[in-house]
């Protein structure tokens, strides 16, 4: 180094002036370096890092909330890029501004109450397994949150729950529960008997023979099951009569949000303001009735989703860092076995991986789904939301999009009023998908057509909806325009894409080969016309399966084709290595989920029954407004003389064969228990208030006797289920809710009949304006092949080891690039968007990680039960068991 620092010549003036100053500075410093000096720079650099250790010591100890806001950490938003950590240190507030308490739900001390809202009807044992077991884990979780900010409360609404059985001997009509409420109760004494019991003695008989008194009353629209989770936390459980208040989904929804919202949240503090006689005091308490509103949420749950506490705690931290979010949702997994289950599999994570993604970052989210979403109140609470989601169907047109599709519906009354809806890919939630093709056929003939009416129904108000939601702009409103129109035209896409797979794989004439691929949509749009949905279905699932077969000679011809010819520089070519290429990125970017590209696969060969046979079946039947899933026979009633008990049943479909397997309880061991279950009820039911007699003979006026209770308390082995009545100022206000917004709906024939000539007016007008638009789109492809090469874009092809080719082109329709280009814009518009949301997501998860910590688990000599029994004053003090059971508490 010396010499070279001797023999520094340079000879261009300017880099030789800039480059001697800085060799000859850095010469001198080494030659003329001395121990003393190496000393004095080494305990200078100890200095300095020492004092920019005690400058920046603050921020160890600096209380931020998880995924805070940059305006709020630092105090500029400009960093020096190469060096980041210093500046982001040096950078950072010493004092956070604490918010204004104008502004409700800023401060991460607000605790916050979340309703979990579950609604049932026809789930099996094992479905009602997964719900019970997330419920009775956050009940868990709640006992070891490191901060007690948060408080929930667990509902299920059961839908249609009663039924009807005569009495042999007097020939008088009982009315009873039927077995899927008989499921519930058995699926809940199983997980209470895990989650509120020791590993050591979970099977013991001690453990077996201890039980817990709950509550069970009757109420104005059926009965009310009130369970004491093991720490404390209460579960309801809704029983709804069909004869005495409306059922089906939206009006489960409909149900809670009243009485959640209205009774219990508007009437505490509407009853503080009427007490009030100072004005101050009624601004005070209007403040805490907006500040509570804020913070707190409604979690709407399908009875067989499975999710974890982290789940719902990641969207909490949404809701309550941002006021503007108005609903938030996760990740929606789908569980279960067979092909249906791995197409769908795909779908869901294609959807969530790009479109949700997108929505989220472009603008917002059009549906979060009601089997794991998370409502502010406020935000159902606030104008034209509740209020219009209350609305009963009048028209054709409401009855595909109020109540086909609910979720979709409620969001978009959230986003039309200024509220943002938002996904987060971290909370991850499971449900069952559809494992047979019937199934899904009708789900998605559900989902199809309420999907398009409530998206034409948003961008019809794009403008005004863009002035009101600042989420919302006009280029979000047109992304979303070009979405539907790309949807539009699936079907004639596919059948483009058929035809060509056509001319292709057997060489046919591209003439004869778009009839080819017209005729059998055509035919099936008659025979959807004409037939029963069972037999459109079959056929469909016949058409599929020839689909399936051309699609993988056509995939395989394509790769060949790409071998032959040399090049990969074709628009199929290019389009689907690009396709593949992203797909695989996406999936890489979701480790987790990279096993789903095998799926994919199927996927692609199912593309025509997807896109084109069940868009034809949605359209073309979306006149029946049924549900289509879990629906069946009027359930069997149990009768008396059958001495055996039915405790666990499950039907398993493989093939050709239909196995059911049940396992039922010992005839000895049945009267042993019920012997011992008469005892214990008896002082139980002698205690039955006066209030609760005149309810049960006001509902006695139906013409028939209720002997639903007395069946639950003999269902329920390990929980005693004390009759009780409901409190007398609550009877008033379901009275008033049934009649104004949730009576049944007792609608005549001829009214049904208008009702169903106006579905099939409606089901005509939308699939003659669907199916024209996609047949112009290929007759206009057809015209352009007819004139042939005058107007085709000619491309030169370009081999694989880059030489581009002078005599050999490539033909390309102008529409059919321009369609081409338009989706690959589309695509790689939503592959930008999902970026931009990992990086977002990634800091959400690794803000969050570590962050909830658990309290250590109480010795057992520190805490023991006292008693089996459990005093019911802790419904009104729900903290008081905690302390009990806080030796029970293992992982699941």
């Amino acid at each position: 180094m010396t010499i070279f620092c001797q023999n520094l010549k340079l000879s261009d003036v300017m880099v030789n002036n800039l480059l001697m100053e800085v060799g000859q500075s850095m010469c001198k410093t080494i030659l003329h370096v001395s121990t003393t000096n190496i000393v004095m720079l080494f305990i200078s650099g100890i200095s300095w890092y020492l004092g920019f250790v005690l400058c920046t010591f603050y921020i160890w100890k600096l209380k931020v909330q998880r995924i805070e806001r940059t305006t709020q950490l630092f105090d500029r938003r400009l960093y020096e890029a190469a060096y980041i950590d210093q500046s982001m240190l040096l950078n950072t507030k010493y004092k956070l501004e604490k918010p204004s308490k104008s502004e409700p739900n800023q401060s991460s001390d607000d605790k916050v109450m979340v309703y979990l809202c579950a609604t049932m009807w026809h789930e099996t044992f094992d479905e009602m397994l997964k719900i019970l077991t997330s419920l009775f884990r956050l009940d868990k979780y709640k006992l070891n949150m490191k901060k007690d900010t948060l408080d929930f409360e667990a509902h299920i609404f059961f839908d249609d729950a009663f039924t009807e059985d005569t009495n042999t001997q007097t020939g008088k009509k009982n009315r009873c529960v039927n077995m899927y409420v008989e499921y519930l109760i058995s699926a809940f004494d199983e997980v209470h008997r895990v989650f509120s019991s020791n590993r050591k003695d979970m099977f013991s008989r001690t453990n077996i023979s201890s039980c817990r008194q709950q509550k069970i009353m009757v109420t104005p629209y059926g009965g009310r099951l009130c369970y004491i989770l093991p720490q404390g936390n209460l579960l309801y459980v809704h029983l709804k009569d069909k004869q005495r208040i409306r059922h089906k989904k939206r009006w489960s929804q409909i149900m809670y949000m009243f009485y959640l919202l209205g009774w219990k949240l508007f009437r505490k503090y509407d009853n503080l303001v009427e007490k009030a006689t100072d004005p101050t005091e009624k601004e005070r308490v209007k403040k805490d009735f907006e500040n509570e509103k804020h913070n707190t949420y409604v979690l709407a749950l399908d009875g067989d989703t499975d999710f974890q506490p982290s789940s719902l705690m990641l969207l909490v931290d949404r809701l309550r860092r941002y006021p503007g979010v108005g609903a938030a949702c996760g990740r929606i997994h789908p569980t279960g076995m067979g092909p249906m289950v791995w197409y769908q599999k795909f779908e869901y994570a294609v959807g969530h991986w790009l479109q949700k993604s997108s929505e989220h970052v472009f603008g917002c989210v059009l549906c979060s789904p009601g089997c794991f979403s998370l409502f502010r109140a406020s935000a159902l609470m606030d104008d034209n939301v509740l209020k219009k989601y209350s609305t009963k169907a009048a028209e054709a047109a409401h009855y595909v999009q109020y109540d086909q599709g609910e979720d979709r519906w409620l969001c978009t009354l959230l986003l039309q009023q200024g509220w943002r809806v938002e996904y987060n890919a971290a909370s991850d939630a499971y449900t069952n998908a559809p494992q047979e093709f019937a199934e899904f056929y009708n789900q998605r003939r559900r989902w199809g057509p309420s999907t398009m009416a409530n998206t034409m129904d948003l961008l019809h108000t794009g403008v005004q909806t863009a002035k009101k939601n600042p989420s919302l702009s006009l280029l979000y409103i047109l992304y979303q325009t070009l979405t539907m129109g790309a949807s539009i035209l699936s079907p004639a896409t596919v059948c483009l894409m058929i035809a060509g797979a056509f001319s292709f794989v057997f060489g046919l004439d591209t003439n004869l080969s778009l009839f080819l691929a017209i005729l059998p949509p055509a035919i099936y749009i008659v025979i959807c016309f004409v037939t029963k949905p069972n037999t459109q279905i079959t056929i469909a699932a016949f058409l599929s399966v020839g689909y399936a077969f051309l699609m993988t000679a056509t995939f395989l011809s394509i790769i060949g084709g790409i071998i032959k010819d040399n090049t990969i520089m074709t628009p199929t070519g290019i389009f689907l290595i690009s396709m593949s290429l992203i797909y695989i990125v996406t999936a890489l970017l979701h480790p987790q989920e990279f096993s789903l590209l095998v799926y994919g696969l199927l996927y692609i060969i199912c593309v025509p029954s997807g896109y084109l046979l069940l868009t034809i079946y949605s359209l073309v039947n979306m006149h029946i407004v049924s549900w289509g899933t879990r629906e069946s026979a009027a359930p069997k009633t149990k009768k008396t003389e059958n001495n055996k008990k039915v405790k666990y049943q499950k039907t398993c479909k493989c093939l050709c064969w239909d196995v059911e397997v049940q396992v039922h309880e010992n005839k000895s061991t049945d009267s042993e228990k019920k012997e011992k279950k008469e005892s214990d009820n008896s002082s139980l039911m002698a205690s039955q208030s006066q209030e609760n007699k005149s309810l049960v003979a006001k509902q006695e006026d139906f013409g028939y006797e209720e002997r639903w209770i007395t069946q639950l308390q003999q269902k329920s082995n390990y929980n005693v289920l004390q009759e009780e009545a409901l409190p007398q100022e609550e009877i008033p206000f379901w009275e008033e809710v049934i009649k104004s917004y949730l009576e049944p709906l007792n609608e005549d024939k001829q009214k049904k009949d208008e009702i169903e000539r106006d579905l099939k007016s409606l089901r005509c007008k939308v699939t003659f304006v669907f199916f024209m638009i996609n047949l112009l789109w290929i007759v206009a492809t057809f015209f352009l092949q007819l004139i042939g090469s005058s107007i085709s874009i000619r491309i030169p092809k370009v081999y694989n080891n880059g030489t581009i080719s002078t005599t050999e082109f490539f033909m390309v329709e102008p529409i059919g690039l321009m369609f081409l280009l338009s989706f690959a814009f589309l695509l790689i518009l939503q592959f930008m968007g999902l970026m931009y949301h990992r990086i977002y997501t990634l800091v959400h998860f690794i803000a969050y990680t570590g962050t909830e910590q658990v309290k250590h688990k109480v010795p057992a000599s520190q805490s023991k039960i006292k008693s089996t029994t459990t005093d019911f004053n802790i419904y009104e003090n729900p903290a008081a068991i905690r302390e009990v059971d806080s030796e029970n508490v293992y992982h699941v």
